[in-house]
């Protein structure tokens, strides 16, 4: 009766040590996450609402690869193309939006040289691109970010500088209207602070 006793007490003191084990992991797994989450909201913080919104929009991309590996519906081979890929989208957003001081991000693409096809039907050479250079009316090339890979990286045009480049390749520029500029300036993305836009999907699947 005694022993059976002692074992009671035994079990009973093993489970709650484990509780307490237990207990402590999910405290500290808490406190790591959200100190990760301030880690990150501290590096956003020099960055206007846009740029923040990019981000966020790049690291839901990366979880959402994170997860498709981890149930095997990708490749390894994959999910690594794509990892760094974001990578390369993040680098080169932030370097653009330091440079110009604007919190403007256009719509990006990184893709690397077998993958060229994706956005061209007959891919010129790599050697052949300079930078700010435009092709085929449509993309604007950035440069090379080198993340384990060369990926290029270029900027679509949206819809009023590719008729502009057209107007331009047919002898007639074309002037902004006062609608579309009241200052007679070209837009050239939003100041710091201003209102937010809407992240536009970059990584092709």
């Amino acid at each position: 009766m005694k022993s059976e006793t002692n074992f009671d007490r035994n079990l009973l003191r093993g489970t709650l040590l484990f509780l307490a084990v237990l207990i402590g992991l999910t405290m500290a797994g808490t406190a790591y996450g959200q100190r990760a989450i301030l880690s990150t909201s501290d590096k956003d913080a020099e960055f206007g609402p846009v740029m923040r919104a990019y981000l966020g929009y790049l690291r839901n991309e990366q979880e959402v690869v994170d997860d498709r590996v981890s149930r095997r519906e990708i490749t390894v081979t994959y999910y690594r193309r794509n990892s760094n890929r974001i990578r390369a989208l993040r680098q080169m957003a932030t370097r653009l939006v330091r440079s110009s001081g604007n919190d403007y991000v256009p719509e990006l693409e990184a893709v690397a040289t077998d993958e060229l096809r994706t956005l061209f039907e007959n891919p010129p050479t790599t050697a052949s691109f300079r930078p700010n250079e435009v092709l085929n009316s449509k993309f604007r090339f950035l440069g090379i970010v080198h993340v384990n890979e060369p990926f290029y990286v270029f900027a679509r045009l949206d819809p009023y500088e590719q008729a502009e480049l057209m107007q331009q390749e047919q002898g007639n520029p074309v002037r902004p209207s006062a609608a579309e500029s009241p200052n007679g300036a070209i837009p050239t993305g939003q100041p710091v602070g201003q209102t937010t836009a809407r992240p536009k999907r970059t990584i092709p699947h």
